[in-house]
């Protein structure tokens, strides 16, 4: 009988360790780089795809007159990809962000956000549960709050049109702020400090218009967001797969390291690559 009961409490004890492990497991953050700023991000046990550019290689026309885009395959299938999402973020409808493979793969009663001047075009797309996001929303627990940006310096705004970020946050859970298509500006400053976010998404790649100079941050402007931010971690996507995007990951890591950067602050993850926090 003895031993009956301790097995017992064996067992229940194993059962329980198991399914803490397994909710804990649950509520990692989760950034999976896709390509570009594809990723799924996995956030109190929701999974998010954001800004889906899913065109096979070469699809898309040049931005910068060197070749085609994108410039690199997916390294996963559109399958792959897609699995265990359940909605997703679009910063702005430029095609490098929400391009027609996406329009055409992602099912269209899947709940997506988006800034306000984008809801029209999207809903056109056949989109059924589009929620414009003016300043916040809340969904299944999670505050999802819309930041603002530029697209780049002076004439550039005009032809590159608006751009948002996005806040999100949650009970026992990390501030994740993704900073979306912007430059090095007053409202990225202002969002950290009103903020505090422990991790940074940022479009780090320097994409350059030939006529209109950077419309998103080099690696120099990445380092700013780790010194105005000295508490988060930078993980630093949008680089690589793009014809106008000079900024290269090694660049970055070369940055890091004049800039006397910690190792594990600024986090350069590769196609397809995992990152937990």
């Amino acid at each position: 009988m003895f031993k009956k009961m301790v097995f017992s409490v064996i067992f229940i004890f194993l059962i329980a360790t198991n399914c803490y492990a397994e909710n804990k497991e649950q509520a990692k953050l989760k950034i999976q780089l896709v390509r570009n700023a594809t990723m799924k991000i996995t956030y109190a046990a929701h999974t998010f795809l954001t800004d889906p550019m899913l065109s096979p290689k070469g699809a898309i026309d040049s931005f910068a007159g060197v070749e085609r885009n994108p410039t690199v395959e997916l390294s996963m299938s559109t399958e792959e990809i897609l699995a265990g999402v359940e909605s997703v973020l679009v910063t702005h409808v430029h095609p490098d962000h929400f391009d027609m493979a996406a329009a055409n793969a992602i099912k269209k009663e899947m709940p997506l956000f988006c800034q306000p001047s984008d809801e029209a075009n999207i809903k056109k797309a056949g989109f059924t549960s589009v929620v414009s996001v003016e300043n916040a929303y809340q969904w299944n627990g999670i505050t999802i709050a819309r930041t603002g940006g530029k697209h780049g310096y002076g004439v550039a705004l005009t032809y590159m049109g608006e751009v948002s970020g996005f806040v999100l946050s949650a009970k026992g859970m990390p501030t994740v702020y993704w900073v979306g298509d912007s430059v090095w500006c007053d409202e990225v400053k202002n969002v950290i400090k009103q903020y505090q976010p422990d991790i940074i998404i940022t479009h780090s790649g320097g994409a350059k218009n030939p006529k209109l100079g950077y419309i998103v941050m080099d690696d120099l402007q990445t380092i700013e967001v780790l010194k105005a931010a000295s508490k988060a971690k930078v993980v630093a996507i949008h680089t690589e797969s793009l014809d106008h995007c000079v900024i290269t990951r090694s660049a970055l890591e070369q940055a890091a390291k004049k800039a006397n950067i910690p190792a594990g602050r600024l986090i350069i993850p590769r196609d397809a690559e995992t990152v937990s926090f």
